[in-house]
């Protein structure tokens, strides 16, 4: 670990001169390419930096504790400083853990009615509005890039952007089966149903990172609809693209102009076909990583809502929240701090 940090800041330090060279601030690309990876690495550097004075003071509080006048002072400077270490050394370790190069990215998140029929099609909604309050309380912008709503609430499907710092790194664990159990509204009897709800999520991504062959995609045009199938747009801007070697297809009609809506469509594409390719990564890695929080398989049931208990589950690390209101009105940092916690911890334990 120790040779490992020296290499990292004698990388920092030989950063430091680049990022004031003249002729480097002059490239802007070179320049922001420095910039950003002296900032990824600065905090590793810091905490090195304080973890080899705390080391020093060791030795020095040790030389201390022979003279009889400074051993009193001397000792307790030398058990502050072992604890520190202990602390520091802890603090190095996770920060050296390879970083999601997702993490940072905005998201995509799909939500899918799975089963239960029109109660799936109003959880749906509910997740919707949960993670659209929780951006807001993160002060990110939403925009819904396609939705499929019923007639009585519900939505079929919906998907949208979230844009903010660290977006990804904050719901890359909602993938999977959420399921909900509870007494519909339309449930004389009483009686508990169980509804599922499909939630992807992905990071969005640059044009860059994934390409794209014009002659792969079949696009369709077609008016935009609301509920129950009435016209809100009386021309055909909606957009259809259908990936034709994938078989992806992917909708959106909640822009104005058929240029935006395509823009948006090739935005939900490129995260899906990138998506394809970690899903085959993870499978491969699958006997390695049983511990993992979380494969980002859609089949993987993940969650329960219950209602009746007033209780949330995430199944992945036998955690449960019991404020289900407060859940869905977007307070989710708890769960979503236990979660990364737990992803740290099995990495941490698995030595990646």
């Amino acid at each position: 670990m120790f040779q490992k940090l020296d290499e990292v800041e004698k990388r920092y330090e030989y950063l430091n001169i680049q990022i004031s060279d003249p002729s480097v601030i002059a490239d802007n690309e070179v320049w922001t390419k420095y910039m950003k990876e002296h900032a990824n690495i600065s905090e590793i550097v810091e905490t090195y930096r304080e973890y080899k004075r705390a080391k020093q003071a060791i030795e020095d509080a040790k030389e201390m504790l022979n003279d009889p006048e400074m051993s009193e002072l001397a000792q307790m400077e030398l058990d502050q400083n072992k604890e520190k270490i202990v602390q520091l050394e802890e603090k190095l370790k996770i920060l050296l853990l390879p970083k999601d190069p997702n993490d940072d990215k905005n998201v995509i998140i799909e939500i899918r009615g799975g089963a239960g029929g029109e109660e799936a099609a109003l959880f749906a909604y509910d997740l919707f509005r949960m993670y659209t309050m929780y951006a807001e309380k993160k002060k990110w912008k939403l925009e819904v890039l396609n939705m499929n709503e019923t007639g009585i609430g519900g939505i079929k499907e919906v998907s949208f952007l979230i844009t903010g710092k660290g977006a990804y790194s904050r719901l890359k664990f909602e993938s999977g089966v959420h399921r909900v159990q509870r007494v519909p509204d339309t449930e004389s009897s009483g009686r508990i149903h169980t509804s599922t709800v499909t939630v992807a999520v992905l990071p969005e991504l640059d044009d860059v990172e994934v390409e794209i062959n014009e002659d792969d995609l079949r696009i369709d045009t077609f008016r935009a609809s609301g509920a129950g199938g009435q016209h809100v747009n009386k021309t055909s801007s909606a957009i259809r693209i259908t990936h034709i070697p994938s078989g992806i297809v992917v909708e959106c009609q909640n822009e104005r102009s058929q240029l935006q809506n395509k823009e948006a469509a090739l935005k939900m594409l490129r995260s899906k076909l990138y998506d394809i390719k970690q899903q085959e990564q993870n499978s491969k890695l699958a006997q390695d990583r049983k511990n993992q929080v979380g494969s980002g398989d859609r089949s993987e049931k993940i969650r329960t809502y219950n209602f009746p208990q007033g209780r949330i589950t995430d199944h992945r690390v036998n955690f449960s929240i019991y404020q289900i209101e407060d859940f869905l009105n977007g307070y989710l940092d708890e769960m979503i701090d236990v979660l990364n916690a737990q992803d740290m911890a099995n990495k941490l334990k698995s030595g990646e």
